[in-house]
């Protein structure tokens, strides 16, 4: 038996009073109204399996993997690391160990089993981090993920923030339409206009009562410990809302930039983007081009 879930039409009235000095920013009071119910797609009743998904993640993240290690010792001309001194051995006589040591110094090098020498076996360049993953199991991990997604029990479970009032999941979005002194237009929600587009999106999810969620992620944004501060990932931010739209528009343009939210389009949807680090019950939002899409 297929899932219902209705859809929201969302109705922005946007003021903006005016003074000598020119114009004030606006202000956007959203109106919510529920639309016809929307079939959604079969893969919200599979099974719910936390071991693919689990498995589609951590292959997903080896994948990205990127090769590291030192380059392969070829002479003088390019020393690999820990090899990049000028050595020599005393010669025997002198009552010490056969020991490579910097020239004109005691202190030793370049032997892995001294102190200041290079690292035994480090690691390799070709070393391959892949894991293979079967298509099919790959399309049953998602279609897990998006099965929880519709559950209030582990969406709150695993940390979002969301109104009492809400008693569905997901959220699926219709039709927008923008009152203004300029009059009645109505957009597709995907481009809608982009003037004050972060705003707009913000002010739709408080409406919906994802505010609190948007608020726990931009007040959980920290410095990550240790070196990865030197590696350019030096902020921590928590997973909140992910938006799932058919095209990267206007919508997706606005959204992307909040902090915790992540926009994906429906072809691109997998399991790690709806259970970032295999915990599946991500808070979600479609649209309904993007439901359509799923089919």
């Amino acid at each position: 038996m297929k899932m219902k879930v209705a859809v929201h039409n969302i109705v922005n009235n946007i003021e903006q009073d005016e003074l000598d000095a020119g114009r004030l920013q606006e202000v956007y009071e959203i109106d919510v109204k529920l639309g016809k119910k929307l079939d959604l797609p079969s893969s919200f009743n599979s099974e719910i399996r936390s071991d693919l998904v689990r498995m589609a993640v951590a292959s997903s993240r080896a994948n990205r993997r990127q090769a590291y290690g030192s380059r392969p010792h070829r002479g003088k001309l390019r020393p690999m690391a820990g090899m990049k001194h000028s050595v020599e051995w005393w010669g025997k006589g002198r009552g010490v160990s056969r020991i490579m040591r910097r020239t004109g110094q005691r202190r030793g090098a370049q032997n892995p089993h001294t102190l200041g020498g290079r690292r035994a076996h480090g690691p390799k360049v070709e070393k391959d981090w892949s894991r293979k993953l079967n298509r099919n199991e790959r399309r049953l991990a998602r279609n897990s993920a998006l099965t929880a997604t519709t559950d209030l029990e582990m969406v709150s479970n695993r940390g979002h923030r969301f109104a009492e009032e809400i008693s569905n999941l997901p959220i699926v979005l219709g039709d927008y339409t923008e009152k203004g002194n300029d009059g009645t237009e109505k957009f597709d929600i995907e481009s809608f206009n982009l003037s004050g587009g972060t705003r707009k999106v913000v002010a739709i999810f408080e409406a919906l009562g994802l505010g609190d969620d948007l608020q726990r992620a931009r007040d959980g944004r920290k410095i990550r410990a240790g070196k990865a501060t030197m590696r350019g990932r030096v902020h921590k931010v928590p997973k909140s809302v992910l938006l799932v739209v058919a095209n990267k528009d206007g919508l997706a343009k606005a959204a992307r930039n909040l902090p915790g939210v992540d926009v994906v389009a429906a072809k691109d949807l997998s399991a790690e983007h709806l259970a970032p680090g295999g915990d599946m019950g991500r808070l979600t939002v479609f649209t309904k081009a993007a439901v359509e899409a799923l089919n």
